[in-house]
């Protein structure tokens, strides 16, 4: 089973992401997310989030 990563920063919407996923032939089997962070002062605030799917060939 082949595996590929869609960042949906790439595209300009997490819809467009999973569009272009289907266009390749894969399906979405995970979503990850995690904070970005930016430094103002002494402190660190998140400014967006950064999501990645994790998808498979479709069968």
């Amino acid at each position: 089973m082949k595996k590929k990563k869609y960042r949906v920063s790439d595209y300009k919407s997490v819809d467009e992401c999973l569009d272009q996923m289907a266009r390749d032939g894969y399906r979405p089997v995970r979503r990850m997310e995690k904070p970005v962070f930016e430094e103002r002062g002494k402190e660190r605030v998140p400014v967006q989030q950064d999501i990645v799917f994790e998808a498979v060939e479709k069968e």
